[in-house]
């Protein structure tokens, strides 16, 4: 026995000292390969044109907290937000101990946290437990509304076979993390009993079920056991974060800044050109005419270049949940428009142009564009400009902002509306109405 006790020991020195060198270098290849994605992601918000937004910063701030922070608008549909609440509170909080594994990764140590919080330590850990246990729980029910009982709005035209199998490999993913975990706790709790370099910290409610199927287990396997899931989580975590960056699930961050940045204007609210507003302005003798012809630039957008950089960085917030779309009557009547795809489709474009520009190609030279590439004349002639995808949207998403700019460029630069369409522009123009009557008709219907 001391013989076991002095090759555990020693083991155990070599093996963290070892860990300490593995660990930096993993955490600074990952922070490279995270910090090259966050570059990339930003420089491709910033194809959008320019845009200020600094007013009603405390109405912003309430906004980001009650609907990214608070998940306010989930809970219009109970069961997935209550699902979805498990795994973001899970999230928020198990990733507490994430930080202690980075410290005792960097310096060697093992829970280093629990001399200093005492028995708080105990019940912190089991509260990651019970957390732990929710996520799983609200993942395997996820996965089985996913693929057992094919929830429609999950499998409409636009879930191609890498959007569902996205979803899945987080879910899979989370589960198989929170699985290491409750392992790693097990496997440490029969091993403080064996060695005083694993701290005591008191029976563990859930983990305390999987030691009995480690006990027996000779002490240098069941130190490799709690060194292999302790690796694997963390591993996996930082895994985790740079593949959501190629994930529908970066809206983990992005619903923070997309929040805090959304309309705050009544959702009837059309935005005006500006250039539009002050010529006709002008001609009406309510403003002075410009002293010098200013460049119009383009009317409306046919890439993304043409929107605003709070549109492009709404792509990437999309959660691909699908409300949206359920929610659009033009999509309920069978036409091709789906506010979901529209998002899905500019961070697309987004992408292919950010990954031509990085590799020196031609960028937003290369034949494509935003409009008739990716997204068709149909699609956008079917809104209804209702505002449904708006007030469906969880992190506050604007799809209309973005098929308005590009219908106003299907009718002021290429004249492509459809035929009734056209003839409604020329009656406004000339009658002020979308009839053919005179101003001064218009009323003639009430003179009997």
């Amino acid at each position: 026995m001391p013989c076991l006790k002095i090759a555990s020991e020693f083991l155990l020195l070599n093996m963290a000292i070892l860990q300490q060198i593995l660990f930096i270098l993993t955490l600074g290849i990952a922070g490279y390969f995270i910090r090259q994605r966050v570059l990339r992601i930003r420089n491709n918000i910033r194809l959008g044109k320019n845009k200020e937004i600094n007013d009603h910063k405390n109405e912003r701030l309430s906004n980001m907290l009650l609907v990214a922070f608070g998940q306010k608008k989930m809970f219009k549909r109970i069961v997935p937000a209550s699902l979805h609440f498990l795994i973001y509170i899970g999230f928020l909080v198990i990733n507490l101990e994430v930080l202690e594994f980075v410290i005792d990764g960097i310096f060697g140590t093992h829970r280093i946290f629990a001399p200093y919080l005492g028995s708080f330590y105990h019940l912190l850990m089991n509260v990651f437990e019970f957390l732990a246990i929710g996520v799983l729980i609200a993942c395997l029910s996820f996965l089985i509304r996913r693929n057992v009982l094919k929830v429609a709005r999950f499998r409409s035209t636009e879930m191609t076979a890498w959007p569902r199998l996205d979803a899945n490999l987080i879910l899979i993913t989370e589960i198989i993390l929170m699985c290491a975990i409750l392992t790693m706790n097990a496997s440490d709790q029969i091993l403080q009993t064996q060695s005083e370099h694993y701290i005591k910290t008191g029976s563990l409610f859930f983990s305390s079920f999987l030691a009995p199927a480690l006990q027996g287990i000779g002490t240098p396997t069941l130190i490799i056991i709690e060194r292999f899931c302790w690796w694997f989580h963390i591993i996996g975590i930082l895994g985790f974060t740079i593949y959501i960056t190629y994930s529908k699930h970066l809206h983990i961050f992005m619903a923070f800044p997309n929040t805090y940045y959304s309309k705050l204007e009544a959702k009837g609210h059309i935005n005006n050109m500006p250039v539009v507003t002050n010529e006709v302005k002008s001609m009406l003798g309510l403003a002075p005419a410009p002293t010098a012809a200013a460049e119009p630039g383009r009317f409306g957008a046919k890439d993304i270049n043409d929107l605003s950089w709070n549109n492009l960085m709404a792509a990437y917030s999309c959660t691909e949940c699908g409300r949206c779309t359920s929610e659009c009557p033009a999509n309920l009547t069978g036409k091709k428009l789906s506010p979901r795809k529209i998002m899905m489709d500019t961070r697309d474009r987004m992408e292919e142009v950010g990954k031509s520009l990085q590799a020196g190609g031609k960028g937003f030279e290369d034949g494509k564009s935003l409009l008739n590439d990716y997204i068709t004349k149909e699609e956008i002639n079917a809104c209804t400009s209702c505002n449904a995808c708006v007030e469906a949207c969880p992190v506050l998403i604007n799809p209309l902002e973005i098929i308005l700019e590009l219908r106003r460029y299907v009718a002021m630069e290429e004249s492509g509306s459809p035929a009734q369409w056209n003839s409604m522009f020329q009656n406004i123009e000339t009658s002020f109405a979308p009839w053919k009557f005179a101003p001064s008709d218009r009323f003639n219907w009430a003179k009997d």
